[in-house]
């Protein structure tokens, strides 16, 4: 309790500072406008505003896009580690595929959302398999430069008191490489959010609901800025809340031990 109190205390003083210095300078650009044509932005009690307002219509997009995005990053986090293990395993086979790992990082997710919507079809299927292609790569790097940096000299222990390949996988490599597969991990969360909703834009509903992405589509054409806000808003504390659920994990399992979650 004492360590969630201690995260968490300073980002919500921050982002009470933050919104009430936004919102009173919002209100003195209002009091003393010009006339002029100015971007519209909103102010924060606007946004809780609507928030609370469509609180149920908003929840249910978050929900939906929530599915998209956990789906995405359980299948980055399952098949990166595959991927990285597989690739660790030879260095024949890391220089024949690594360079196409690549291929998930720099792939124009805008261009082939609209050939994946046509051969998944609109919906869940599609903005998962967009969120898995753009959060992927930080997986596999990531586990991969754990992998490959394991001390040669314990390698070399395990060889000499006889452990076989997968004890010296799952023994020593494997916990070796969790504190870059963490890092890969906490990447991967915010992008598979960000991944699920771009898909949004382009695959569609999900059968009768709609996820954040097509939120922020109808409120940006209705000129909805508060709406929009309030759509990012979510957005951003989905991917955040992600995020947090693989800093807990990483607390768990590498504070007795490593030094990276040792405070």
């Amino acid at each position: 309790m004492r360590w969630i109190l201690r995260s968490l205390l300073p980002p919500l003083v921050v982002f009470i500072l933050v919104t009430a210095i936004w919102e009173g300078a919002v209100a003195w650009r209002t009091a003393h406008a010009s006339g002029m044509y100015e971007m519209p932005l909103p102010r924060p009690s606007g946004i809780f505003q609507t928030l609370g307002n469509d609180g149920g219509d908003l929840l249910r997009a978050t929900w939906t896009t929530a599915q998209g995005a956990l789906i995405g990053f359980a299948a980055s986090a399952v098949l990166g580690v595959l991927a990285a293990i597989a690739l660790a395993s030879s260095p024949w086979i890391r220089r024949a595929f690594y360079p196409y790992t690549l291929f998930f990082q720099t792939v124009p997710v805008v261009a082939i959302a609209p050939m994946l919507q046509i051969w998944a079809g609109p919906g869940l299927v599609a903005v998962s398999i967009i969120a898995f292609i753009v959060s992927v790569f930080p997986v596999i790097s990531a586990t991969l430069t754990g992998l490959l940096s394991t001390d040669p000299a314990l390698e070399d222990l395990f060889r000499l008191y006889g452990g076989s390949r997968w004890a010296r996988l799952f023994k020593l490599r494997l916990p070796w490489a969790l504190p870059d597969l963490l890092t890969g991990l906490r990447v991967a969360a915010g992008l598979s959010v960000i991944g699920t909703v771009v898909a949004e834009f382009f695959v569609g509903t999900y059968g009768e609901n709609e996820g954040l992405g097509i939120k922020v589509v109808t409120n940006a054409k209705y000129a909805d800025v508060d709406g929009v806000f309030a759509c990012v808003l979510l957005a951003s504390l989905l991917g955040l809340g992600l995020f947090g659920c693989v800093n807990v994990a990483g607390k768990l399992l590498l504070k007795h031990w490593h030094a990276s979650e040792g405070n």
